[in-house]
């Protein structure tokens, strides 16, 4: 049973870290390339950042660029987004996906707030 369970989330000052963690199971992560999603309330999902299978390439949404990495550790099953400098309309719930399939994780709530 493939399963993405999500980790990490929480409330932080604005200027404070976070990383979440997503944790695959069922499947072999290291064939896949992982994504990270947030949704905002109110506004559609969007894409925050992709890592290749091997972790050799990373792309990432412009706005996010200098706070945010996308990182992974095959041999721990992991996807990582470390999150810096974090900002109030950073607020959402984040998902991490298997970037070419329709397995989600279960989402992970990131509040900005002082």
């Amino acid at each position: 049973q493939v399963q993405l369970v999500q980790s990490g989330g929480g409330l932080v000052q604005p200027g404070g870290s976070l990383r979440l963690s997503c944790v695959a199971s069922g499947f072999s992560l290291s064939d896949y390339a992982m994504s990270w999603y947030r949704q905002a309330p109110g506004k559609e999902r969007e894409w925050v950042a992709t890592i290749n299978n091997l972790g050799t390439s990373r792309s990432l949404t412009d706005s996010l660029k200098g706070r945010f990495t996308i990182s992974r550790d095959n041999a721990k099953n992991t996807v990582y987004l470390q999150m810096n400098s974090l900002k109030p309309e950073d607020t959402a719930v984040y998902y991490c996906k298997a970037t070419s399939r329709g397995w989600w994780g279960q989402g992970s709530q990131v509040t900005v707030s002082s």
